[in-house]
């Protein structure tokens, strides 16, 4: 019986988990399973997110590791011209809480976390929970493979306490909660664990992917996210941002 991976946070942070119940074909067919992990295809269609199909895996698509919304390296230069440069602003106030209490539900029986696990890994089988119970992800940051909830973590790009400093500390709950749930713009990527602790709230005036082939993408996907919600960079931050688009291939 191959091993149950739970792949949660550990940081407190998750929230108690919502009681699931799955209709249908699906409580008739748990009764003659065991009682460890459904695979993806046991799942009813409206428990898996829209790019998983019944009878599949989840699975990298030949453009996997491209994170939804990244814009071309021309189109973040224009975007990074046209954020507000100004100073930083202060975490007073700022809690996690603030922008998510516990990450929100998708599709079917999903969370954000979950989707995201699902969208960015390689042969990835999900329990009647939709928690992804084997598979194996790549850590663009570090280059790392990972294959336990021991090493996986779930990443902002842009920081939830760098977005309050600059300027998220304004915005309404329901905007902070987007924010941190996004699925449609390049600001949550699976990582390992340590290299996300490594990084913590930091900007790219301090911290770098270790994996210097990925400052291109860090570099479209941080502005891109600051672009879409209007949020500042700092004078260092822009630099920072612009030295790491120059490793972009013409």
């Amino acid at each position: 019986m191959a091993q149950r991976l739970l792949i949660e946070r550990r940081d407190g942070h998750h929230g108690g988990r919502r009681a699931r119940w799955l209709a249908g074909a699906l409580a008739a067919t748990a009764l003659l399973l065991p009682a460890h992990a459904l695979p993806v295809h046991a799942l009813p269609v409206h428990a898996l997110p829209a790019h998983v199909l019944p009878g599949q895996a989840a699975s990298a698509s030949a453009d996997h590791g491209r994170l939804p919304g990244l814009a071309t390296a021309g189109q973040a230069r224009e975007q990074l011209d046209a954020l507000t440069v100004g100073p930083r602003g202060s975490l007073a106030g700022y809690s996690h809480s603030s922008f998510m209490p516990e990450w929100a539900a998708q599709e079917g029986a999903c969370d954000t976390r979950e989707t995201v696990l699902l969208r960015d890994g390689h042969g990835v089988q999900a329990d009647a929970d939709c928690r992804p119970v084997s598979g194996t992800w790549e850590s663009p940051y570090d280059g790392r493979t990972l294959t336990s909830s021991d090493q996986i973590d779930v990443d902002h790009v842009v920081p939830l306490a760098n977005a309050w400093r600059s300027g998220a500390d304004a915005w309404s709950p329901e905007r902070r909660r987007a924010f941190a749930n996004d699925l449609t713009r390049p600001e949550l990527v699976v990582v390992s664990e340590s290299v996300n602790l490594d990084k913590g709230g930091r900007t790219p005036v301090t911290w770098r992917p270790p994996r210097t082939a990925y400052w291109c993408t860090y570099a479209r996907a941080w502005i891109g996210v600051k672009h879409h919600y209007g949020l500042r960079v700092t004078e260092a931050e822009k630099s920072a941002l612009t030295d790491m688009l120059a490793t972009c291939s013409p």
